[in-house]
């Protein structure tokens, strides 16, 4: 008689709940967490509002001025809140499962595991650093909608929204296979406590529009190694551009279509190096 698999949906709303029930029983840690995740927002914001007053744009000839960019930044934000609310901590716990038995658990349950490892903390604390990149997102917005913020004001309608959303998703299934690929090294390294430095030194290229990389030599082999082998560049410059349209250049060209396409090749990738890795997996108790 085969397994009844439970509602996904069921799975992940039980899996929310408790982990909010368990951030509320420790209030003043979770009231820490988001101060701590509002203040580096905060810096990274007046940061580059220094260097806003010395230079009109991020890049010569790259449209990215002050408004435009803090779309860009806005939008990082909303993808990190989504990547660190649902996968990070979990990403790190999976090679503590690995290194004490949890994972031969995991492996019994009548679910999917990569679904079973990728859900079952969820981290609300980092939610205010999305609202911060939305509010910060409409501000700029707003500021590009009057007359005078640039040559001709920018319009925005259901066209942009729509698509913006559609694309913050892609870029969020981009750094999810990342992540599970970094993560389902674990099995083969024992304990991979280098995750979170790994993630940071890749993730570190995609804070910054594309237009700065294509320039000769290092920056073109930094454009083509993280646009074409790990597409991390089109995760946020793809949906920010739908938003900021940098130059007064329609955003539906080649990168558009190139997101679509690494976010689903990069889901089919990660997920077959995961079921490779279970592969090579051997019980805590073997």
């Amino acid at each position: 008689m085969s397994a009844v698999h439970p509602s996904y949906l069921k799975v992940f709303l039980t899996f929310a709940r408790n982990s909010l029930v368990r951030d509320m029983s420790f209030r003043m840690n979770f009231i820490l967490q988001c101060f701590a995740t509002m203040s580096w927002a905060a810096m990274n914001f007046g940061l580059f509002k220094i260097i806003y007053q010395f230079t009109g744009s991020i890049g010569r000839d790259t449209g990215w001025h002050e408004d435009e960019f803090f779309i860009f930044l806005g939008t990082i934000w909303i993808i990190n809140c989504i990547i660190q609310t649902f996968f990070m901590a979990n990403a790190e716990e999976f090679s503590e499962m690995i290194r004490t038995g949890g994972l031969d658990f995991a492996l019994l349950k009548p679910i999917d595991t990569q679904f079973l490892v990728s859900f079952p903390r969820i981290n609300w604390a980092q939610l205010p650093n999305g609202i911060l990149g939305a509010l910060l997102i409409i501000v700029s917005l707003r500021n590009l909608s009057v007359d005078g913020a640039r040559e001709a004001p920018l319009l925005i309608s259901a066209w942009n929204i729509f698509p913006f959303a559609f694309y913050v998703l892609c870029g969020a299934a981009v750094m999810y296979s990342v992540m599970i690929v970094l993560a389902s090294s674990s099995i083969w390294l024992g304990r991979n406590q280098n995750l979170y430095t790994f993630w940071f030194y890749i993730t570190n290229f995609y804070r910054y529009p594309m237009e700065i990389y294509q320039r000769n030599g290092i920056g073109m082999a930094l454009w083509g190694t993280f646009t074409f082998v790990v597409p991390i560049l089109v995760v946020s410059n793809v949906p920010a551009r739908v938003l900021a349209q940098p130059m007064g250049r329609p955003w539906l060209n080649w990168e558009a279509g190139y997101a679509i396409v690494a976010a689903m090749v990069s889901l089919y990738v990660s997920r077959q190096v995961f079921h490779w890795s279970l592969r090579s997996y051997r019980s805590a108790s073997s």
